[in-house]
């Protein structure tokens, strides 16, 4: 018997999406802080992060770990 609970999923959420919601809880200061790309901390953007982000598999990975993370509202 496999008592394994699921963690959180990223189903159904889109990059934008989930840039978006990272952007307005922790602002592109902080982000960049976190982690160090140069979308995040030059002239930072969602359209150039999204760029990056999807050309970027371990950059990407950090930023679905970092909303996986992220304290949610209930």
């Amino acid at each position: 018997m496999n008592n394994h609970q699921p963690g959180p999923s990223l189903e159904g959420i889109t990059l934008e999406a989930l840039l978006t919601a990272l952007v307005a809880h922790y602002g592109w200061e902080k982000m960049g802080a976190v982690i160090d790309i140069k979308c995040f901390t030059i002239d930072p953007s969602i359209r150039s992060s999204l760029k990056f982000l999807r050309k970027t598999p371990w950059a990407r990975k950090k930023v679905e770990d970092l909303y996986l993370n992220m304290p949610k509202i209930s």
